[in-house]
């Protein structure tokens, strides 16, 4: 059987009971060194405690479901294996992380980075996951997770910049460091290289905290110009939404401290897939709470905390900006999907408010390029001083591959990163495969997918939203297109 080739955010469903992941990387002379290691995890997204960082200090979890086996040469290469036994996890534990990290560089001085799985009873290799980096010192490949009583398995390929150390804090464990040890050195490299468990987190955690024996140290001030920012409007919001705006507005600056991109500014556009696959999404609240959470990103990024959005389907239709004052109306008059069902209204709807669109004119089909060009156009009648990031949300069904590609590529030249997060369907088409494109000066999209994005913990959305946004930005300047 051959084996399956992911791509960045594609899932599988895993039947095998026993599953050996492989990691292997090429490195010549002064390249760094690897190393494979998982975090068991509760639906919450946090360890119970340090038993459940598996790691080259740590090699087998104590259930004995989880071991770290160690490395291996192979040909020209290098690999190093993790193994876990799905049937013997304790109940409590929902996802398997499988991460690295990179002691003396960086993961993009190694070539060849590939995450393969294994039915490890059989010896099969059921998926590969070809991976790019550039200056990240820790990753995530990838990640098993329980989707209701099966195992799944997603390619993940998030990259920190902050080591093993900030990969295990961000899942709630500390890292132990010597005084005077810089922030996100390898452990390995400091003398008290151990772990220990963080206190029951709060809605929000911390930046990755630096400690010193043998008391531990509080997590240090953010950095300038990464603290929330206030926005105009915010204090009228509800009571419960303001909370959860600040909350999350912190995270997303945790999220951009952690990329490189402390005091960062873009101009943030939202766009929606309002086809009508998308309509149970819409009915059950779902993007109306996406929504609520990006604005979080436009409140930290924008320099007026507003987002321009537009909605889709067979054709494109601008929505009203969204100023975060207005958030509560502004989600009841405009997050809503086609009208159209068999019985076609012969007249014209009565009753639009003002500023909502007719959503029988926006239609059922998926026709994504159509909203590219213009936002595409909206960006250059308008320009700014900041370059924009673009949160596109649909839910697959992409088929117009050729139109979209078209676009996109043409966009490379544009001061504009196009980030696309799928909503738990398939067939996503040519946003898959964007990354292994070849013409392009710079690599201006990002995807991945998530079965039920309101399973998705507020730290990890961010950082999947967030993580290549930065590193294009740095590229942009450098070439002269932003």
């Amino acid at each position: 059987m051959t084996p399956t080739s992911m791509s960045k955010g594609a899932n599988l469903p895993v039947a095998a009971r026993q599953v050996r992941v492989v990691l292997g990387w090429s490195g010549g002379p002064g390249a760094p060194d690897a190393d494979a290691s998982a975090l068991l995890l509760r639906a919450d997204g946090r360890v119970r405690d340090d038993g459940d960082f598996v790691f080259y200090n740590q090699p087998r979890h104590v259930s004995g479901a989880v071991r770290h086996s160690g490395k291996r040469r192979e040909g020209g290469g290098t690999t190093d294996t993790v193994e876990v036994d799905l049937g013997a996890l304790e109940p409590e534990i929902q996802r398997v992380v499988l991460g690295a990290s990179a002691d003396g560089g960086t993961f993009g001085e190694l070539s060849g980075l590939r995450l393969r799985l294994f039915d490890a009873g059989t010896g099969e290799e059921l998926a590969f996951f070809d991976m790019e980096a550039t200056t990240e010192t820790a990753f995530i490949g990838g990640e098993l997770y329980l989707r209701g009583d099966r195992w799944k398995f997603r390619a993940v390929g998030q990259g920190y910049a902050s080591g093993l150390a900030g990969l295990a804090t961000d899942f709630g464990i500390s890292v132990d460091e010597e005084p005077g040890a810089p922030a996100g050195t390898d452990p390995r490299s400091a003398a008290a290289g151990t772990v220990s468990p963080t206190p029951p987190p709060p809605p929000v955690p911390p930046a990755p905290p630096v400690q010193a024996p043998p008391v531990q140290a509080p997590a240090p001030a953010p950095a300038a110009g990464s603290a929330p920012r206030l926005v105009k409007g915010e204090e009228r919001l509800p009571v419960d939404m303001r909370k959860r705006l600040s909350l999350r507005k912190e995270q997303v600056a945790v999220s951009l401290r952690k990329h490189g991109a402390v005091g960062v500014r873009a101009r943030v556009i939202l766009v929606l897939d309002a086809s009508g696959s998308m309509s149970f999404l819409y009915s059950k609240g779902v993007v109306a709470d996406v929504v609520e959470r990006m604005a979080a990103v436009a409140a930290q990024l924008d320099d007026d905390g507003e987002m321009q959005a537009w909605t889709f389907a067979s054709n494109p239709a601008r929505l009203p900006d969204l100023a975060l004052g207005d958030l509560p109306d502004w989600l009841e008059l405009h997050v809503r999907v086609g009208e159209l069902t068999l019985f076609r209204r012969k007249k014209p709807r009565k009753g639009l408010l003002p500023g909502q669109v007719d959503m029988r004119a926006v239609g059922i089909q998926n026709e994504e390029q159509k909203v590219i060009a213009e936002v595409r156009a909206y960006v250059r009648e308008h320009p700014a001083a900041d370059p924009t990031l673009v949160l596109f949300f649909s839910d697959g069904g992409v088929y117009r591959n050729k139109e979209i590609e078209k676009e996109l590529l043409e966009a490379v030249e544009e001061p504009v990163f196009w980030q696309f997060v799928g909503l738990g369907r398939s067939n996503y088409g040519v946003l898959e495969r964007f990354d292994t494109l070849p013409g392009r000066r710079v690599d201006n999209v990002g995807f991945f997918a998530v079965d039920d994005i309101s399973d998705v913990p507020d730290p990890e959305l961010y950082d999947r939203l967030l993580s290549e946004f930065p590193s294009w930005m740095k590229e942009a300047r450098r070439l002269g297109i932003v």
